[in-house]
């Protein structure tokens, strides 16, 4: 599938993304995963892939003054009706390719791509873009509060330019960020959830 047509399915489906979502429960379970991912209150996140925004509005809850929430997505949509829902000056909202990120080298102290890394089909060019804007010593979270045989379940009854974005298995993920210059921090894989933690070296 072309980018045009993944970007035209993400500008269709954003009105009625969160449909049907308690959003309340969502912030509170979103807050509970960052707790665990131990995301500091003055760091500079880049929230890859957000949305409509709702990890970003839960970043910023546990943000100081000094922090900063730097969102992305592809899809115009996704960010008009974020930038609707999140009103705070301490984050940005950038329409853009995960592959040419609007940044500096080195600009972030931590990236979360939460339930989007199956919708990257070139991830070796998004790994080495992430790579890029990082920090030393900065870390890449990929993140999915339900498991991967569900994500990919997902996916493939969605059909269309998702249909075949599936998930792979923890371990073949962090195989790829070790050819592409990560250290394998966490893999976890299993029915409660997925998460592949990676650092990019300090030196």
């Amino acid at each position: 599938m072309t980018l045009e047509s993944r970007r035209a399915y993400f500008d269709h489906v954003a009105l009625s993304w969160d449909d049907g979502e308690d959003l309340h429960a969502t912030l509170l379970s979103l807050g509970n995963g960052l707790d665990v991912l131990e995301v500091g209150p003055a760091e500079t996140v880049i929230d890859l892939g957000c949305g409509t925004g709702n990890l970003t509005a839960a970043l910023l809850s546990r943000l100081s003054p000094r922090g900063r929430v730097l969102a992305v997505d592809f899809s115009a949509q996704m960010i008009q009706l974020a930038r609707e829902k999140v009103k705070d000056r301490r984050v940005t909202w950038y329409e853009a390719d995960a592959r040419a990120l609007p940044f500096q080298d080195e600009v972030a102290d931590r990236v979360i791509g939460y339930r989007v890394w199956p919708h990257f089909p070139d991830q070796e060019s998004v790994a080495a873009e992430v790579r890029r804007v990082l920090k030393p010593g900065g870390v890449l979270h990929l993140w999915h509060n339900v498991s991967r045989e569900e994500i990919n379940s997902i996916h493939a009854l969605a059909g269309g330019p998702i249909g075949e974005d599936f998930l792979q298995p923890a371990h073949e993920l962090a195989a790829l960020f070790d050819r592409c210059g990560f250290e394998c921090v966490e893999c976890v894989d299993d029915e409660t959830g997925y998460r592949v933690t990676v650092r990019k070296p300090a030196i």
